[in-house]
């Protein structure tokens, strides 16, 4: 194996990793590194993401926190942290993609200041124009890219986001970038709907606005093209459908765990031929992207490329950056506050003091 000594001195190592140990508990505790295989990669992390949505669905024991398990579970500890960036320390044998001392954006990661990874899930930082902490985001960026995708945006078609948390923000850029006008962008928070403007939308609604579907069909020339559902909530959906226009498509971006709401769908779907698309992001395909359909790795790449040749602004959606030892406070946060904002993990700030 390439780096046969360092692959040797992995199995020794130890990390630090932020874990769920119980419900509305995260501590950062000391991990041993897994061993290395053919196709891995030793990654020496520098910034972590907080994806709001599904983190705190894990550290609140939710049952239904994967799309994969038919029975719902309740089980701990729990580790998350699934989109983070980094400096390839060691490769397999296997590897070609990346070599050691490449910058690189990692997919299905841990909250962790070491980390070993499938090659698959390491993606090349071309371009030395993208931070390490807009890096941390490509990840989460892959999973609203997938549903514009799946939408089959066509340039001037009209587009809106329900739900302005990082996945939301992320869409909004994306569907700029994607030639979309107007883009609407739709939320509660107003601190959220600036945010939104400042990041390219053309328009931003308050959803309990008593006149918001009049608001949203005259900003769109009639109705919604393309709808981005990022709440996982059944109310928002219902107010998605009564924005779109004839032969609309609604992708279903947040995790709707919860089904108890229901739908006129002959109404709202059926006689308008209103296509409703899962959008969860392991709805892929694993070797090779076709269009509306790409891999991980593609997608991921894709962002990269967008961020470094400044289609899509990365740094401007990070609001916090925190050292991992202050992991308590901010899950604390996570649990109780309704409208998180964008943080990231600076795992070098730990290194510095420790």
């Amino acid at each position: 194996m390439r780096n046969n000594e360092k692959m040797k001195e992995v199995t020794a190592m130890e990390c630090k990793k932020i874990v769920f140990t119980e419900i509305n508990k995260a501590e950062l505790l000391t991990e041993t590194v897994r061993e290395m295989e053919e196709n891995d990669v030793l990654v020496d992390t520098f910034v972590t993401t907080i994806s709001s949505g599904t983190e705190r669905a894990n550290i609140t024991g939710d049952p239904f926190v994967t799309i994969a398990s038919a029975v719902p579970t309740v089980n701990f500890p729990r580790t998350a942290g699934y989109s983070a960036a980094g400096v390839v320390m060691a490769v397999g044998e296997n590897v070609k993609s990346v070599k050691v001392g490449d910058r690189v954006a990692l997919s299905w990661s841990k909250h962790t200041n070491l980390q070993v990874l499938n090659e698959k899930n390491v993606h090349l930082i071309e371009s030395d124009k993208v931070s390490y902490a807009a890096a941390a985001l490509t990840h989460i960026a892959t999973f609203p890219m997938a549903a514009i995708r799946k939408c089959r945006l066509e340039m001037g078609e009209s587009a809106m986001v329900m739900g302005l948390g990082i996945l939301g923000l992320l869409a909004v850029q994306l569907l700029r970038a994607a030639g979309a006008v107007p883009v609407i962008a739709v939320d509660p928070n107003p601190d959220r709907r600036q945010k939104a403007l400042q990041l390219g939308a053309d328009y931003a609604f308050d959803p309990f606005a008593a006149d918001f579907v009049e608001m949203v069909k005259n900003a769109s020339h009639g109705g919604v093209n393309v709808a981005i559902e990022v709440t996982g909530n059944g109310p928002a959906l219902n107010q998605a459908l009564d924005c779109m226009a004839k032969l609309g498509r609604v992708a279903l971006l947040g995790c709707t765990r919860q089904s108890d709401f229901t739908v006129d769908y002959y109404h709202k779907v059926h006689g308008p031929g209103i296509s409703l698309i899962g959008a969860h992001t392991n709805a892929r395909p694993n070797a090779e992207s076709s269009a509306g359909y790409w891999t991980d790795h593609d997608d991921a790449m894709a962002v990269l490329r967008l961020c470094g040749a400044g289609r899509i602004d990365l740094d401007a959606m990070i609001e916090e950056t925190h050292a991992p030892e202050e992991v308590p406070e901010i899950f604390q946060r996570l649990i109780h506050e309704k409208s998180f904002p964008v943080v990231q993990f600076d795992w070098t700030r730990m290194k510095k003091e420790g």
